[in-house]
């Protein structure tokens, strides 16, 4: 008589009346789980050797799009949907407290499958990148979106076996899926443009009821405004302050007079003071140039200096960067400040080194090549190099 054993190097019928019984379980107990099976990159990488894309067969859920950062991007999904049983651990929201700050632990999920039923649905194990749609967990009663449930949907991040669904024979029966919520990403395109009703197509797509791209953007945008309405320009406003006159040792000329040594001279001089224009501005600091002369006197600007000009007129030269202004003395202009004060935000017409010279986007052509102005020195150098 052969010895008792419960293990046995060959699955037999121990192993197949257990794990039926276990199948049992969870389609007595188990909820519906939707699967949207991940198929594979769209976008297989280029060999750099041959500048053409790899021969593979047929897009593979073992292809990798981007070999640098190991990812696949451009996810493909299949269109048909399957369906089967899953156990999980409803969480309420929770916050936790045993780390330094707050956080809530209700977005990960831990789901357990049945092995053999799971691959004989979809065909193989499930893995890193499917989508499981949960339906119980559909929203009926979502503001502002009362025509539709709100879906929720999450992608697997990691696949083991559960160490609870291991037999008396030794051979295991579940999967433990570790599942997170998915966000309007580019891996899951195929997912969120899926029809809100399948009956009516036009209705919309899921991006459109789930996604919260819209009003992170309103949000970000409004935030953008109001900073813009605040700080229009980098730096520090002095326009609304006054300029005093300053001698030549740069101390401000000041004329006081009483009542008893008052006349018309006195008056007469304070008023030729007060006409005078200011020969600099009367502030120091970081980035309190804004091209307007001081006290709000009057200005011109273009790309030469004036033919006639008088003394104390003030000119602002716009082909040079950043904008420089100057004041005429009566025979040579003067430099007073420069244009460093610039809108905060990324716009086309910000007049500064970063966007004009590190993101410049022209063109030049080397040797036959065409090169990017901010490439044209070291170009141009490397040809010199190579011809020498």
């Amino acid at each position: 008589m052969p010895r008792l054993s419960l293990y046995k190097p060959e699955k037999g019928k121990d192993f197949e009346y257990i794990d039926a019984r276990i199948f049992e379980m969870f389609t007595i107990g188990g909820t519906d789980v939707n699967i949207h099976k991940y198929i594979g990159p769209k976008n297989t990488p280029i060999d750099a050797s041959t500048n053409e894309q790899p021969n593979y067969d047929v897009i593979a859920e073992t292809n990798i799009q981007d070999l640098l950062f190991l990812e696949n991007r451009d996810r493909k999904y299949d269109e048909d949907i399957y369906r089967i049983r899953g156990i999980y651990n409803v969480q309420d929201i929770d916050f936790n407290l045993s780390q330094f700050g707050l956080f809530l632990n209700n977005d990960t999920i831990f789901m357990t499958v049945h092995i053999s039923s799971t691959v004989k649905t979809i065909g193989r194990k499930i893995i890193a990148g499917d989508v499981i749609e949960l339906p119980h967990l559909k929203d009926q009663y979502a503001l502002n979106d009362l025509s539709y449930a709100l879906k929720k949907f999450y992608v697997v991040e990691d696949v083991s076996r559960a160490s609870e669904g291991y037999s008396p024979t030794w051979y295991p029966h579940l999967y433990r899926l570790k599942l997170k919520q998915i966000v309007d990403g580019q891996e899951y395109k195929d997912i969120l443009d899926l029809p809100i009703d399948e009956e009516n197509p036009g209705d919309g797509t899921l991006r459109d009821l789930m996604s919260s791209y819209t009003k992170e953007l309103e949000i970000n945008q409004a935030v953008v405004a109001q900073a813009e309405s605040d700080a229009k320009l980098s730096g520090y406003e002095t326009r609304h302050f006054f300029t005093l006159q300053t001698d030549e040792n740069g101390e401000v000329e000041l004329v006081t007079a009483d009542l008893t040594s008052l006349d018309a001279s006195t008056v007469q001089e304070l008023a030729d003071r007060a006409m005078r224009a200011p020969e600099r501005s009367g502030y120091t600091g970081y980035l309190l140039g804004d091209g307007y002369p001081p006290n709000g006197e009057v200005f011109g600007y273009g790309l030469n200096f004036p033919v006639e000009s008088v003394d104390g007129d003030y000119f602002l030269r716009t082909d040079m960067l950043p904008n420089r202004l100057f004041r005429y003395d009566g025979t040579r202009w003067i430099k007073i400040e420069d244009k460093v004060r610039m809108t905060m935000t990324n716009t086309d017409d910000r007049n500064t080194q970063r966007f004009s010279f590190i993101n410049n986007t022209n063109v030049n052509e080397i040797d036959g090549e065409i090169v990017e102005e901010r490439q044209s020195l070291s170009k141009a150098l490397r040809a010199k190099s190579d011809n020498l």
